[in-house]
């Protein structure tokens, strides 16, 4: 697996997707609502803005860069921890939860979910009140996503 920083955001998946139709890759989408003009739109926007994940070996990384979309590939040592982040996310997508991008690395004390459709979703929780917000971390960009999560619902992880 290899996170990937590109130039432009848009159209990265698109363009290794033509490359290689085998190739695996993983842009985590979320959407969001702008209003131009004075109408609401629903865009989809990267979740990682510059970053699109996909698995290959060292032939398909430079394939990937001749396509003239990426700049460099980042290897990524943890290959299990980085898939069960990735997977985590992944959940939280298609489970429709809102989420929101997170720029730092998460402080604060890492719990589970302990029911639902996110049993067993690690994170790093960074208020508790009523509802929590965890971190799903992608550890190798030292960013995130939060979502709200009853904190009935959370255990702590020793």
């Amino acid at each position: 697996m290899v996170s990937i920083s590109n130039h432009v955001p848009y159209g990265t998946s698109l363009s290794l997707r033509l490359h290689n139709p085998f190739l695996r890759y993983f842009l985590p989408l979320i959407e969001r609502v702008r209003v131009s003009s004075g109408r609401k739109r629903r865009v989809l926007l990267p979740l990682f803005s510059s970053y699109v994940f996909f698995c290959g070996d060292e032939q398909d990384r430079l394939a990937a860069i001749k396509t003239n979309r990426l700049c460099r590939a980042i290897k990524v040592a943890d290959q299990e921890k980085f898939l069960s982040e990735l997977v985590n996310i992944e959940r939280a997508l298609l489970a429709k939860a809102k989420l929101d991008f997170y720029p730092f690395v998460a402080v604060g004390r890492r719990c589970r979910i302990t029911a639902g459709y996110f049993e067993g979703v690690e994170g790093t929780v960074i208020h508790n009140n009523n509802t929590a917000r965890i971190i799903l971390e992608v550890s190798i960009l030292g960013q995130g996503a939060s979502m709200e999560v009853s904190a009935d619902l959370l255990e702590p992880v020793d």
